[in-house]
């Protein structure tokens, strides 16, 4: 996996551009994903109840064109969530403006929105502003990059990955960008994230594949354990590269599958690493556990602790509150056979404090990766989750987020 960027990164086929229409007070607002032809495409989107109109649109158009998608659009700045019916014939408009201007179908074309819920969005804006995305599609580096940042709203930084892999002698290129930083604990934080390969993958393989990827990386994120109403994670493949159809779970996929794990795991820890006000990226594994269900329900809920966060928020070794984040989780476990481990140092033995420098467990905990390890021993179930420290900044960005 690659964090620096290289012409070659650009899987064949794809084109990207963005531009500044206005729905933001400042900066690039609309992007543009689109590929030479159709592409197979696989999405996964959020489980909230409350979903935005383009989930619903995007949803509705994979289905009816069969997931073959010719392009993607995605604006920031609104939501378009909670808009009622206006809020649903605008993402139509959208679909239908830049079909017409691809020479696809409206069902062809998904779209995406992220930002403020429940401002009515400035449709004719992005009427206006979709010739020039169309005009100025481009393959080149530069294009990606107007790409990735124009998705963005809290985001500190744009968040990209790419990785690399052969099938045959055929070299296949995967490349993805996300957004988010606040209302992160994606569960399918305002989300989003694009994925394109030139592989060539059926789309039930291509489904599977995201399905099982997104378990494991965009879904083991949280920042505050709010779920949007706008997370979608699009992968397309447009089988450019020239290499043989990966049709079933031979080799080829799973280095596939290795290469697109690789990617959206960067991914999800780039938008933890960027998380609203964050200072540290913390690991919490739960070992031991009576299931991996049962971990990943305690890893959770540890995660997602405010007085956890805050403390570590502090680089506080205060292991107390793990544990007692860990009873509350609605799993049993005997407290008594527990073992903690902060940043690679025994806390907690059996239950009870294991002696520890306090002074070399702060020092330790003020780096930018923090590893905790909560051993049960109550089984073989294990899980892995990636979290963020909460700080007085997180309070301040969400308390003036529309002013």
């Amino acid at each position: 996996m690659k964090s620096h960027r290289l012409t070659t990164d650009i899987p064949h086929g794809f084109t990207f551009s963005a531009t500044a229409c206005g729905l933001k007070k400042k900066g690039l607002d609309l992007g543009l994903l689109t590929n030479n032809a159709t592409a197979t495409a696989a999405a996964v989107f959020t489980t909230n109840h409350v979903q935005a109109a383009p989930v619903r649109i995007s949803r509705e158009h994979l289905k009816k064109s069969r997931h073959k998608i010719r392009g993607v659009i995605v604006n920031s700045g609104n939501a378009n969530c909670c808009t009622g019916p206006s809020g649903l014939a605008a993402s139509r408009k959208t679909a239908a403006t830049l079909s017409r201007l691809l020479g696809c179908k409206p069902y062809q074309v998904l779209v995406c929105s992220t930002g403020v819920i429940g401002v009515p969005l400035r449709i004719e804006k992005i009427l206006s502003a979709a010739p020039t995305l169309a005009q100025f599609r481009s393959s080149e580096p530069a294009a990606f990059d107007q790409f990735k940042r124009a998705i963005m709203t809290t985001d500190t930084r744009p968040k990209w990955a790419a990785a690399q892999f052969r099938v045959g002698r055929k070299r296949i290129r995967l490349l993805g960008c996300a957004k988010g930083s606040g209302m992160i604990a994606p569960n399918m934080a305002t989300m989003l994230g694009f994925l394109a390969t030139d592989a060539d993958v059926s789309s039930s393989l291509l489904s599977r594949a995201l399905s099982s990827v997104v378990a494991r990386t965009f879904n083991a994120i949280t920042v505050d354990g709010d779920t949007s109403t706008n997370d979608t994670i699009i992968l397309l493949a447009n089988g450019e590269s020239a290499a043989r159809k990966i049709t079933s779970e031979n080799g080829d996929y799973w280095r596939f599958l290795a290469a697109l794990e690789d990617v959206c795991k960067s991914l999800a820890l780039a938008i933890i690493s960027d998380g609203e006000g964050a200072q540290r990226v913390i690991e919490i594994e739960v070992r031991g556990a009576a299931s991996d269900h049962a971990a990943d329900k305690i890893a959770r809920t540890i995660a997602n602790s405010p007085l956890v966060k805050t403390a570590f928020a502090g680089a506080d070794p205060n292991w107390g509150r793990i544990l007692a984040a860990a009873g509350r989780a609605g799993v049993p476990f005997d407290p008594g056979k527990v073992d903690v481990e902060l940043s690679n140092i025994r806390v907690c033995l059996r239950g009870r404090e294991h002696r520890f420098s306090e002074r070399v467990a702060h020092r330790k905990m003020l780096a930018k990766y923090v590893p905790v390890v909560v051993d049960l021993h109550a089984g073989r179930g294990v899980a892995r989750v990636w979290t963020c420290d909460f700080t007085a900044e997180y309070v301040r960005i969400n308390a003036s987020y529309r002013t």
